[in-house]
Order: structure tokens, then C-alpha cells, then sequence
């Protein structure tokens, strides 16, 4: 191996390694003579310069020739929230084809907890290409399955025995969650909660409140699903220190009265919410509904997709009031970036679905699992669930700011990296989509990536990667009061 190749990896505070960027570094030998796993240039997240970088408008010229592609190639369903097309992204950048290089406060959803091309993620993954990419894990299993669901067992709340299986998105692990609750209880219906988003699929449509866009047009949808009130406190009638007490007694009522407890296999919920607005539901609440679901023999599932793994200082937010969740539906920031989901629960739980009752061609794919290993490892090493803390420090202090100043500010909320304001109309609590979008736009112009949601549209929500630097985080911040002072 040359000298430079040898160099040491050492990670650095943003979650990769230094690698050199010369010619000779490039190893591209083939398989068939070597055994050796094949080597490239790494030009993404080790190697990124960790700044904002604006050189042209955004969308650049670059960028708008290859959305006129995009939009005569890729179906018109399929949307961008900014249409800049990346070719690098590492720590808390994102750099696109025109050289732009924006702050980036959307982690892909929250999916690179870890950075984009953290090291161990990549050499993790590199190595397991080298030897295989695929058997099936139904047909010839492999280790690294099974250290993954070894892992979870280990980091997800309860000490009692649980088991895993593992599947490819967020929406496959919520409706296999109902699988399994389904063949344990022997029961059908399924109770959800008021601006709860559980994905895509014709199952989990049907859970998601939301109708536009995820809905919208696509019925007719799986029945025995139920909603019911969820305790929001910005926006409960009688104030929020009645939240938690008032809306847990109306959703444990309309299950009892409407659907009958002796039905439910399954109570499903984000112990914060993700697509509806960020919101957490007031304390209490959920510890409420997890001792009913277990007084009357209901599968408590915490849907952890977004959530989970360290974005809200800690492993998984139900841990915040002691939950502890029959089955726990965890995927995004599992693996790096690499497709990755997981069932998690009591052992004789998941033990209740018949053998081959799950599964999947693609499920627990031994290159997602081997990265999933090495975002485990980089959480580990770096402490993600203290940075995700200090981002929560930083973030809220001067969005707490911003909320004296600005009265469209509602209400700003979350915890962790993951942190939300919802904007309403001044001397109002009607909400304000209309500025929401301002806002969201004016910081894309000036290279900062925001996301927005809700239930109105009008929640602006902030999920940096755990291994940002406090530098850019608050130039973001900056550039996200510059887009208020706009308005």
C-alpha cells in the first residue's frame, strides 16, 4: 500500500476522517485478481470544508438544467423541497453542482444523524461490498444482521428479551409492527392519534392524519383504523397545564366507547411528532396511554422513526418520561444514510408472527447493516446524544429570541436536534403558511436548507446533522433571523 494510503484515519469532531486527495490514493483494482477491498477517493464528508458557500443564485444554472431533466425523466409525484442537486455532502454542508455549499438543516430528514460519508459508516460499508451485497437473509443469513438486531436490543429501552426484524423504510417497519401486533392479540383494529404521520404505504396512509400531499387521491384506504385526540398543547382549548389529563381522558374514552378496548391490537404513536408539526404531546400524556394499552392487553408501539437514535439527546425520545414500549419501529438516522428499518419488541411479541410471516427480498441488506453498525459506532465515539443536547442549548436560546421579537412566532418547541416554531398570524394563533413559505425560500437563497410541516403547513422545523459545527449552526440561525427581519 503507498505511504499516503497508510496515513492515519483520525475522526474528527464533525464525524469523518481526513483522507488525501490525490490521484495516486485512487485504487481501483479489479476484483477478480485481488482480494483486497476495492479503495476510492473519498470526496464527500471527510473532506468537505465546513462552510457556506454561495456562488451563483439557488437554483444555479447547473442545478436548472438537470431539474428540466429530472422533470421529463422523474414521475411529477416525486417532489424536491429545493432543487439543488448535490454531488458532496459531509458534517453540516451540502455542496451542489454550481459549487454552492449551503448549511444544511434537514439531515435528508433527519437520516445523517452521523454527517454524510462518516468513516465508520464508510469503511463499514466499503468492506462489506468488497464481500458480498446480497444473499437474502431468508434464503443464506449473515452476522451482520443479526449485530444489528443484537445492537437494538442493547440500546432500546426495557431490559427484558427482546428480538428485532429488519426491513428497508420507515412505512414497511410501522405496517409490519401492525403484523405482528395483529398475530399476538389476535385483535384487528388499530388506534392512531391526531397529526400522526406513519408513511406512505396503503396501511400506513390510513394511519397518517394528514390528506395533502401524502393522501390525497389515493383511497381507498385499510380499515379497522381509528383516530383520536392527541394532547398538543400550543393548540388545547383550555390551555396547556389541561392538556395532558383532558386529552388522554377523551382518546382512552372513544377507544372504550367507540371501538372497544377488547379490539385493539395496536395504540401507534411518535413520542414526538414528526410530519405534524414537531410537536410534543404535553407530559403526562403518554405515559397514560401506555398504561391503558397495557391494562387492556394493547400492543404499545413508539413509531421512532424520526426521532430515534440520539436526535433528541437521547436514544429514543420515549425514554423522556420512562416509556417503555412494547414494540418500537425505529429507521432514517439507523444507518447513515443506507436504506435500513427495524421492528424492535418483547421477544414473545415478535415471536407470534408465523415463520416466513416476515420479511422481505431487500430486508436488513447486509451493506445497510453494516453501515447501521457504523453509525452506531460514530454515536458512540462522538457522544451524539450530548451534541444533540448542545444543539438544543444553542438553537433554543436564540430562537427563544427571535420568538420576543417576531409575534409570528407562535410557539417553539422540540427537543434535542429536533426543534420546530410554528408561525401564526400576529395577535393570533391562526396559522400562517403563507410566511412560513417566505421564510423557508429566503433562507434557501441564502444557503441555509430548512424544511417545513405540519399539520397547516406552517411549522418551520430544524434537524441538523448531530455533527455539526457550532460555527455554522449559528450562522444558520443567523441567516434564518435575517429572513424574519425580511418579511
Amino acid at each position: 500500500m503507498a505511504a499516503a494510503d497508510k496515513e492515519t484515519r483520525a475522526v474528527l469532531p464533525n464525524g469523518t476522517c481526513p483522507i488525501p486527495r490525490h490521484a495516486h490514493s485512487l485504487r481501483l483494482k479489479p476484483l477478480f485478481f485481488s482480494l483486497e477491498p476495492v479503495m476510492t477517493e473519498l470526496s464527500g464528508g471527510p473532506a468537505l470544508p465546513q462552510e457556506r458557500r454561495v456562488v451563483t443564485a439557488i437554483p444555479g444554472p447547473k442545478s436548472q438544467e438537470l431539474l428540466a431533466r429530472k422533470n421529463a425523466a422523474v414521475a411529477g409525484g416525486v417532489g424536491s423541497v429545493l432543487p439543488v442537486f448535490t454531488v458532496r455532502a459531509g458534517g453540516g454542508v451540502i455542496e451542489d453542482v454550481d459549487g454552492n455549499s449551503l448549511i444544511d438543516f434537514g439531515s435528508g430528514i433527519a437520516v445523517t444523524s452521523v454527517g454524510s460519508s462518516a468513516e465508520a459508516v464508510v469503511r463499514r460499508a466499503s468492506a462489506q461490498l468488497a464481500d458480498f451485497t446480497h444473499t437474502c437473509f431468508m434464503v443464506t443469513p449473515y452476522e451482520g444482521y443479526v449485530e444489528v438486531c443484537e445492537e437494538l436490543a442493547r440500546l432500546t429501552p426495557g431490559d427484558h428479551a427482546k428480538k428485532s426484524a429488519l426491513f428497508n423504510s420507515g412505512a414497511e417497519a410501522v405496517e409490519n409492527a401492525v403484523k405482528i401486533a395483529r398475530s399476538y392479540t389476535k385483535r384487528q383494529a388499530v388506534v392512531v392519534f391526531d397529526h400522526g404521520y406513519h408513511g406512505r404505504t396503503n396501511l400506513t396512509m390510513a394511519l397518517t392524519a394528514k390528506n395533502m400531499p401524502y393522501k390525497h387521491g389515493f383511497g381507498p384506504f385499510a380499515p379497522e383504523v381509528y383516530r383520536v385526540p392527541l394532547a398538543y398543547p400550543y393548540r388545547w382549548l383550555t390551555g396547556p397545564e389541561n392538556c395532558a389529563e383532558e386529552a388522554a381522558a377523551q382518546a382512552t374514552d372513544m377507544i372504550s366507547k367507540q371501538i372497544g378496548a377488547e379490539n385493539v391490537a395496536a395504540i401507534i404513536i411518535e413520542p414526538v411528532l414528526g410530519e405534524g408539526g414537531f410537536i410534543e404531546p404535553a407530559k403526562g400524556f403518554l405515559p397514560r396511554i401506555a398504561e391503558f394499552a397495557t391494562s387492556n392487553g394493547i400492543v404499545f408501539v413508539a413509531d421512532e422513526i424520526q426521532s430515534g437514535f440520539c436526535r433528541t439527546g437521547q436514544w429514543f425520545a420515549c425514554e423522556d418520561e420512562g416509556i417503555v414500549p412494547d414494540l418500537i419501529t425505529t429507521a432514517k438516522g439507523i444507518a447513515g444514510g443506507l436504506p435500513l428499518a427495524a421492528v424492535t419488541g418483547r421477544a414473545e411479541i415478535m415471536d407470534a408472527a408465523h415463520s416466513g410471516g416476515l420479511g422481505g427480498t431487500y430486508g436488513g441488506n447486509p451493506v445497510a447493516c453494516a453501515a447501521a453498525l457504523g453509525a452506531i459506532e460514530t454515536m458512540r465515539e462522538l457522544d451524539l446524544n450530548a451534541k444533540a443536547k448542545r444543539i438544543e442549548e444553542v438553537m433554543k436560546g436564540r430562537l427563544a429570541a427571535m420568538r420576543e421579537k417576531y409575534d409570528i412566532i407562535g410557539d417553539l418547541r422540540g427537543r434535542g436536534a429536533m426543534i420546530a416554531i410554528e408561525l401564526v398570524k400576529s395577535g393570533t394563533k391562526d396559522p400562517n403558511p403563507e410566511a412560513t413559505a417566505a421564510v423557508a425560500k429566503a433562507c434557501h437563497s441564502a444557503g441555509l436548507l430548512v424544511l417545513t410541516c405540519g399539520t397547516y403547513g406552517n411549522v418551520l422545523r430544524f434537524l441538523p446533522p448531530l455533527v455539526i459545527g457550532e460555527d455554522l449552526l449559528s450562522e444558520g440561525l443567523g441567516i434564518l433571523e435575517s429572513a424574519f427581519a425580511e418579511l
